[in-house]
């Protein structure tokens, strides 16, 4: 079949859509109808070969829709489910034996490698898919049985697709990794979609102390309606002694979601004995951050490396749809719609600051 796609044909360029040839889905392969799909930071990156990539290529990877054709060896999926696409995992190694998809040994090539596992690629004219197991930047989809994950009926699919990554890697940080509790702080460094979900799961789960720092005014304020009980503003304050002001004896948990070397030293250097700090935020390849091991080493602090918020996609993607449906995780809030053929705009939007959750329609 043909598929309308926005493709990135070279380092940096503009999505152009075109038409691009697909295969028909393999045994264990989904093909999707896409009906929104997010745009996410990883896109971004993508486009620009901070994760070198081969191009041209179809990115995207927050979609959502409705099945329109399973393989043979499909067998929890049907044609006409409604469903959000997720990251991808091989099944087979430890980490996804375990239970740990999130950190499949396969994990990084199966998302930026843009093909399948064995290599080979479903789409024609010499266009690279398979970006994280489903290119959603695309009016269909191929995925796999193990990265689609059916919804409720009445949860709408243009905020159910960014639940697929952003969402539930914030939230996963917050619920799964870190398991903050009742009555503990949290520090969350950067308050785009993924630390907004943090900061809305940490409410959810009682945290007391939730503290946003940005450099974004109008984000910091939404962080508040959202739950955190303080915000700095990093343009204007001095982020290390705000945060000392706050909570003199160090904070129970830190996630620095901005990728900023300096910003990771800092969330070490602000643990209370026992605390943990965790990186999120996705950096160029090669990047490095200057630790302060002592203050690791002196009081058990911990850091550690979090991706898609070690989440089970087939039972936290319901959770957090049940969630929203139930007025705690206000993910609407972060998104603002734009039509398919505006894509660039969209991201444009979103490197401002403008937006923060961009999601594309394809109808």
């Amino acid at each position: 079949m043909d598929v309308e796609a926005a493709v990135v044909e070279a380092k940096g360029d503009p999505f152009r859509i075109r038409t691009v040839p697909l295969e028909e889905p393999r045994p264990d392969e989904v093909l999707v109808r896409v009906a929104a799909t997010g745009v996410c930071q990883t896109d971004a990156h993508s486009r620009n070969q901070d994760y070198p990539i081969p191009m041209p290529v179809i990115l995207g990877h927050e979609g959502a829709g409705i099945v329109e054709q399973v393989g043979s060896a499909v067998k929890d999926l049907a044609p006409g489910d409604r469903v959000a696409m997720t990251f991808p995992s091989c099944g087979r190694c430890d980490a996804c034996r375990a239970g740990f998809p999130a950190n499949c040994t396969h994990g990084f090539e199966l998302a930026f490698g843009a093909s399948r596992q064995d290599g080979t690629n479903a789409y024609g004219d010499g266009v690279h898919g398979h970006f994280f197991g489903q290119s959603s930047f695309a009016r269909y989809a191929l995925a796999t049985e193990r990265n689609t994950v059916r919804l409720p009926d009445d949860m709408p699919l243009e905020l159910a697709g960014p639940l697929g990554c952003g969402m539930q890697t914030g939230a996963g940080a917050v619920m799964n990794s870190l398991e903050v509790g009742a009555g503990e702080s949290l520090v969350v460094l950067g308050t785009g979609a993924v630390g907004l979900a943090a900061v809305m799961a940490a409410k959810v789960v009682g945290a007391t102390t939730i503290v946003a720092v940005d450099i974004n005014p109008s984000r910091l304020a939404l962080a508040e309606e959202l739950g955190a009980t303080h915000t700095v503003d990093a343009s204007t304050e001095d982020t290390g002694t705000r945060l000392r002001q706050i909570r003199p004896d160090g904070y129970h948990y830190i996630l620095e979601i901005t990728a900023q070397p300096r910003m990771l030293a800092l969330a070490v250097d602000h643990l209370r004995p026992m605390g943990t700090a965790a990186l999120i935020g996705g950096a160029p390849a090669g990047t490095t951050a200057p630790i302060d091991m002592n203050r690791l080493l002196n009081g058990g602090r911990r850091l550690r490396g979090i991706a898609q918020g070690d989440s089970v996609p087939q039972i936290f993607i319901p959770q957090l749809a049940d969630l929203y449906r139930a007025g705690k995780f206000p993910v609407d809030r972060l998104v603002r719609t734009y039509d398919f053929a505006d894509i660039n705009q969209a991201f444009a939007d979103a490197a401002s600051g403008e937006v923060i959750k961009p999601v594309l329609l394809m109808n």
